[in-house]
């Protein structure tokens, strides 16, 4: 077993031990820091995730927009591409389908589709992470594929990549590998992570 494999064990046993009324008093509070944040107020093409096994989730926010100007969208998986996302537009109450890893993904195609490069802010789901903006996921790399061209084109402001975790999830150093993609910031509870100033000018 590779160390992030035992890490990656370690980390979910924690985030699932955390008893429900702290997990659900750190998510408000987690959730409180994104709402009031520069980069949430600005944006208008916003994709997220529905939080699953022990995830912090961000839904609870975002079924709460209202201005028509703003947009919601959710990871698809790719139908071309392997181990890449698509995400589709999607408003509460739209129809959802789960994927093959049993995540539900909204149904709707075509127009509705956009690419990763087309966002202002996108929150992404994590399972560990550093002060310095590294990120451990799940494993499968869907999200290092997907943003892998924030690799080569460092002066890009867009799109905004942030993760919401817990702060027992912070870890001292995350091994990098070159493939992976740090992430703008990650908030907890206790505070904001940022990897470099992040605004979005318009």
């Amino acid at each position: 077993m590779t160390d992030q494999q035992t890490l990656r064990r370690q980390l979910k046993q924690l985030r699932h031990a955390l008893p429900a009324r702290e997990a659900a008093s750190a998510q408000a509070a987690i959730l409180r820091r994104l709402r009031r944040h520069t980069w949430f107020v600005r944006a208008r093409r916003i994709a997220a995730y529905f939080g699953s096994n022990g995830e912090v989730d961000p839904m609870p926010l975002l079924t709460q927009i209202s201005d028509p100007r703003r947009r919601l969208y959710l990871p698809v998986l790719h139908p071309f591409r392997h181990g890449r996302l698509w995400f589709c537009a999607w408003r509460p109450g739209d129809r959802l389908h789960p994927n093959r890893f049993g995540i539900p993904e909204p149904v709707k195609r075509g127009v509705h589709i956009r690419p990763a490069q087309q966002f202002d802010l996108v929150i992404v789901p994590l399972l560990g992470f550093d002060a310095d903006g590294n990120r451990l996921g799940m494993g499968g790399g869907f999200y290092d594929r997907t943003f892998a061209f924030r690799a080569n084109r460092r002066h890009m402001k867009r799109p905004l990549l942030v993760g919401l975790a817990y702060e027992m999830q912070r870890v001292e150093r995350l091994p990098v590998q070159p493939w992976d993609i740090a992430l703008d910031a990650v908030i907890s509870e206790c505070r904001v992570y940022e990897r470099r100033p992040a605004p979005l000018s318009r």
